[in-house]
């Protein structure tokens, strides 16, 4: 999809700003560009819109040398996202949404119907459409800017920290969204960070600058396993190097297979029964083919036990979900942050195939922590880990 060959950027009278990268990025990927301040990574990705122009070497995309494209043409044909999102303050947030559309001549019914299939797609009310930027929060403004990026349906979209300045759950959430559309729509994404968290979570392929030369080139559990230079292993830290030594298990070798779940159409009556049968206070609700639904909770059910008939009527969708392939690192993570204690796990249709339990990872943290002293191999670790599970699982599922 995208090509570097050879390319070097010299700013007048300065040092490179990148030397000979020489990077192959492939098409469905999402690559992140990460280094420290003035490595390089934001001019090496501008490079590939011809927002900065090259000094030697080559870039392509599909098979196309940019520098022999038309920049105007080549920018219309490449989504683009910037940190402070780059929204028209005058316009609303559908002729926002539509803009590059326009000006590609799209006609109006086609303008109309690409804008409430994106505002679907930010997760955001349609009648924010006639909204003007001003009106919307941070976050809102920049899930418009993401989706506003897939306007003219193209394929490769770059990031440039786009949520860097956002606060942590903002940012959290806009991570999430973006995986969603990019697993989705099988975009290609170039994506720039100063984030390691933010690199491992969301890319497939990770390329590390440092004074404009690319340090390490591959995919996230190799870097994480064998970093390149001293450079890599301080950018990635201690404690995911530790992580990453002591844990290769994925979320699907020890999660429990039977959380305790209802189902969309239930009664109130039911879900009652049902709390009282396997001692929680909260289910996990599912429709007739076993989608992730969302959760109800005791004290809702309480309060509004005679005025609600079915389990629908107090749901609570926002719920925090992981994959089977998932890494236990990241899940250990989410946990102890969000304070929950057990995780629903869903699969690519997002039909629920178990929950992770916080005492099931209890061992996991202990071994990350004194591997050195009292080493547990990977099948010892899941195994124990299963047994946790099944010992905890109605005391945590709560």
């Amino acid at each position: 999809m995208v090509q570097f060959k050879d390319v070097t950027k010299i700013y007048k009278g300065k040092t490179p700003a990148v030397s000979h990268a020489n990077i192959t990025i492939k098409k469905g990927e999402f690559c992140c560009f990460i280094g420290t301040s003035g490595s390089g990574k934001t001019t090496l990705m501008r490079m590939i819109n011809r927002m900065n122009s090259i000094t030697s070497g080559e870039v392509f995309i599909n098979g196309k040398n940019v520098n022999n494209l038309n920049p105007v043409d080549l920018r219309r044909k490449v989504g683009y996202v910037i940190q402070n999102n780059g929204l028209m303050p005058h316009m609303t947030i559908k002729e926002n949404i539509v803009l590059v559309p326009k000006l590609l001549k799209w006609s109006q019914e086609k303008l109309d119907q690409k804008a409430k299939e994106l505002i679907k797609l930010a997760e955001l009310p349609e009648s924010y459409l006639d909204r003007y930027p001003a009106e919307l929060s941070g976050g809102q403004q920049q899930r418009i800017g993401v989706v506003r990026a897939l306007a003219a349906d193209q394929d490769l979209i770059l990031m440039d920290e786009p949520f860097g300045a956002l606060d942590p759950i903002t940012r959290e959430n806009l991570q999430d969204l973006v995986q969603r559309l990019q697993q989705k729509m099988g975009k290609t994404i170039v994506f720039v960070t100063h984030d390691m968290d933010e690199a491992l979570k969301l890319a497939t392929h990770i390329v590390i600058m440092n004074d404009g030369e690319v340090v390490q080139d591959d995919i996230p559990e190799n870097i994480l396993q064998n970093p390149a230079n001293e450079f890599v292993e301080n950018l990635i830290g201690e404690d995911r190097l530790a992580e990453a030594k002591h844990d290769t298990v994925q979320v699907k070798e020890i999660m429990l297979t039977t959380p305790v779940k209802i189902n969309l159409g239930a009664s109130l009556k039911e879900a009652l029964s049902l709390m009282k049968q396997r001692n929680v206070d909260t289910l996990l609700v599912t429709d007739d083919d076993d989608h992730m639904k969302g959760y109800i909770r005791i004290n809702r059910l309480e309060h509004r036990y005679h005025r609600a008939s079915s389990v629908s009527d107090i749901l609570e969708s926002d719920i925090y979900t992981v994959k089977p392939t998932a890494y236990l690192r990241d899940t250990v993570d989410r946990i102890l942050k969000r304070g929950s204690s057990y995780v629903p796990v869903v699969d690519d249709n997002n039909k629920l195939v178990g929950i992770v339990t916080r005492s099931a990872l209890v061992t996991l943290v202990y071994n990350t922590i004194w591997g050195d002293t009292d080493p547990m191999s990977s099948a010892e670790l899941s195994k124990h880990q299963k047994d946790q599970v099944t010992k905890g699982a109605d005391d945590d599922h709560d």
